[in-house]
């Protein structure tokens, strides 16, 4: 079963504490794809510049990604340019430029309109809204979103959220959106939006899932090293949503093993810059991890 993700496909610029990386590969639909594309097929829509190369391209086909969905325009491809301090816990947006990113307005493929998955990644909620008017009878949808939108875009935001069945956000975010300063508080509130499956982000502090019946919470993976947490909110969400969509199965048990399965993308992408280290990545290694995952956070009975 294949995953239809709707998102940015950029190039970025990123500087750490342990180096620079510029004009590399990235935007959110991108970290999905290569993530999810462990667990199944997926199909992106995006749009880039003629900046955009065939060695670009075959980042994409070398991974078995569907990109009939992928337009490509005249000018240049979205940049994004940040730098990280040195607890990365923090990173200063340096330069932002949407280029060909402004005018786009998503043209899903007829047969993509029939994906029963689909992830809305971190645009303008009114073009969320307008892909969903594009595709028929989904069985799963999740969404992201950000402060920029919860802020500037309220209303078409409140509307989209009406219509989607999982919101990944992070726990700042969550506040915004509930209108809370408690975690606790702004949980049931942004759940009474429309959402039935709450997944907050906590960085280093690992993702808690909350929806009827559960309550889960993931600790983050102890890489040794982080060299650039940029796409890792992405690629957790590209784990969790291939592994769902794999399974075809959304059941209590299935949800926290995609929580483990993003989780997992996530540590391994931070190892290198950009999509180096998912791109290089093995099953294997993946499978491994997972167990690694449970061995940690098993306990017996008191």
């Amino acid at each position: 079963m294949s995953v239809l993700v709707v998102g940015s496909v950029a190039f970025d610029s990123i500087k750490t504490p342990f180096g620079n990386a510029p004009d590399i590969l990235g935007g959110s639909a991108s970290y999905f794809s290569i993530a999810a594309g462990f667990f199944t097929q997926v199909r992106l829509v995006a749009v880039v510049g003629d900046d955009f190369g065939d060695e670009h391209i075959q980042v994409f086909t070398s991974k078995a990604v569907d990109i009939r969905g992928l337009e490509k325009v005249p000018g240049k491809t979205f940049h994004w340019a940040g730098e990280y301090a040195r607890n990365m816990n923090y990173r200063t947006t340096l330069d932002t430029q949407l280029n060909v990113f402004a005018d786009f307005s998503p043209k899903i493929p007829s047969d993509y309109s029939q994906s029963e998955y689909l992830f809305l990644g971190n645009i303008d909620p009114a073009l969320q809204w307008k892909v969903l008017q594009q595709v028929t009878k989904p069985r799963l949808v999740a969404c992201d979103t950000m402060n920029y939108w919860i802020s500037g875009h309220r209303s078409a935001l409140l509307h989209t959220l009406k219509y989607i069945d999982i919101l990944i956000i992070n726990d700042q975010e969550t506040c915004e959106l509930a209108e809370e300063e408690s975690l606790n508080l702004a949980i049931p509130r942004v759940l009474s939006l429309g959402p039935r499956i709450l997944v907050i982000k906590r960085g280093e502090h690992g993702v808690f899932v909350v929806a009827p019946g559960l309550k889960f919470f993931v600790p983050a993976f102890p890489v040794e090293e982080v060299k650039d947490p940029t796409g890792a909110g992405d690629t957790f969400a590209g784990g969790f949503m291939g592994y769902l969509a794999g399974a075809r199965d959304h059941s209590l048990e299935h949800l926290k093993k995609a929580t483990v399965c993003g989780s997992v993308m996530a540590s391994f992408c931070v190892e290198k810059f950009g999509l180096m280290r998912l791109l290089e990545l093995t099953f294997p290694e993946i499978t491994a991890r997972f167990k690694e995952f449970q061995r940690m956070t098993q306990f017996q009975d008191l």
